[in-house]
């Protein structure tokens, strides 16, 4: 499968991206109050986008204006046209409520066909799908990718670990889709079973739903017989399929004719230049049920608008979630990102990929503590051996971060495992 869009000329591209915009800036302003409010007290119209950059007159969308018109409110198109509704779970408020017309779904189903082709799977696959089906929009993204493609999809979704295993041996599964964690938490599984993932019929592993570092790339493809490629998506976009990397596994491909990201200074709003880090911005340039122009994903990425040394694509590529604004831990008035942890926590081979990190506050200072599992074969070493592993853990993150933290090693699987995303932070902080 080759989309001739993926390989424009950025001139081209930007070309189709403006006449995109402003067909969907002029369905917005016509069919949803908020958009319509928000252009008319800024005295444009939708007719007055002549450019790209004018985009950046516009004001960001994000959860919270989702929530403010909870539940229909930013529905573009009549009920009678909607043919699914999803629904994200949220830790805080109302849920964010999105929703799809029938040629959304087919808009869907392209764009995550094309990011199963883009790792290099064909109708030929078996696609054994370990993301939860439901209201989040992992599972049925990929099922919806799958079936555009012509590959057998086994729709298993999230948990029922044994029977996983079970079946990716019997149906000799050679693509397997979950999150990161979980194919960490699977091949843990698959050892205390006795069975040897390096020799499975697996290929290729299309991991997401969480960030993740090289680092536990390299831990998972050490124990898998895949190469595990990272995807990117988020429900109020479209789901699955926004970006996916490619066999050089060197940023991911985000199918611009479709979505047209931004990554700009959070606390400026300016864009940054190639390469530098920003928050990810992205507009629906297709949707019909719930468009959006400018939503702010929260997430950290840097972009390159270079062709792709790897598979010549034009497509812009971002960089894998260095972090999120809104799940950085401000420490002593330092900026912490788990994905920095996991990167050091990853490069030593003593302690296992999990850990959490617990936020607490004693006497008005924060203080974080990194908690990670020792692997059984030093776990049982004698106290002063652990002692200069913590010490080694503790310098190592320090220089990163430049905070002072505790560390404290614990026994091997006493980390609650997840089946879907990990939850690595606990902040007990009050504020």
């Amino acid at each position: 499968m080759r989309y001739k869009t993926e390989y424009l000329d950025l001139d081209d591209l930007h070309l189709l991206q403006l006449d995109r915009l402003r067909e969907v800036a002029q369905h917005l302003y016509h069919n949803v109050s908020y958009y319509r409010k928000a252009f008319d007290s800024l005295k444009l119209k939708p007719d007055d986008l002549r450019s790209l950059k004018d985009l950046t007159s516009l004001p960001l969308t994000d959860k919270e204006t989702l929530r403010l018109n909870y539940p229909f409110g930013m529905f573009a198109v009549p009920m009678s046209m909607v043919r699914e509704i999803h629904a994200s779970s949220g830790t805080t408020g109302k849920p964010t409520v999105v929703a799809y017309t029938e040629n959304d779904i087919k808009i869907w189903s392209e764009v995550m066909a094309r990011s199963i082709a883009c790792t290099g799977g064909t109708y030929k696959d078996i696609i054994q799908n370990a993301y939860g089906y439901g209201l989040f929009t992992g599972g049925l993204g990929v099922h919806y990718g799958a079936l555009e493609l012509g590959a057998a999809v086994v729709p298993m979704s999230s948990g029922g670990s044994k029977r996983q295993l079970q079946l990716m041996e019997d149906f000799k599964t050679t693509i397997m889709t979950m999150t990161p964690s979980y194919a960490v938490y699977l091949a843990e599984y698959a050892d205390s079973l006795g069975i040897n993932l390096k020799k499975s019929s697996v290929r290729i592993g299309i991991l997401g739903a969480e960030p993740w570092s090289d680092g536990m790339r390299r831990e998972i493809q050490s124990r898998w017989n895949m190469k595990a490629y990272d995807i990117y998506g988020l429900s109020e976009i479209i789901g699955p399929g926004v970006a996916v990397e490619c066999e050089g596994q060197d940023g991911l491909h985000i199918w611009a004719d479709h979505f047209l990201p931004e990554v700009i200074d959070p606390q400026t709003g300016k864009h940054v230049k190639d390469g530098q880090d920003g928050m990810l911005v992205i507009t629906t340039l297709t949707k019909e049920a719930t468009p959006f122009l400018r939503y702010a994903t929260k997430d950290i990425v840097s972009i390159s608008t270079s062709p792709c040394p790897a598979c010549g694509r034009t497509s812009p590529r971002i960089s894998r979630i260095k972090g999120r604004t809104d799940d950085m831990l401000i420490i002593r008035g330092v900026n912490v990102f788990p994905s920095q942890i996991e990167a050091v926590l990853l490069e030593i081979k003593e302690i296992e990929p999990h850990y959490q990190l617990v936020v607490t506050r004693e006497d008005a200072l924060d203080q974080l503590e990194v908690q990670v599992e020792v692997n059984e074969k030093f776990f049982s070493d004698e106290i002063r051996v652990l002692e200069s592993l913590g010490n080694r853990i503790k310098t190592e993150v320090e220089n990163i971060l430049g905070i002072s933290v505790k560390v404290k090693l614990v026994e091997p699987k006493s980390i609650a495992r997840s089946e879907g995303k990990a939850k690595r932070v606990i902040d007990l902080r009050k504020l």
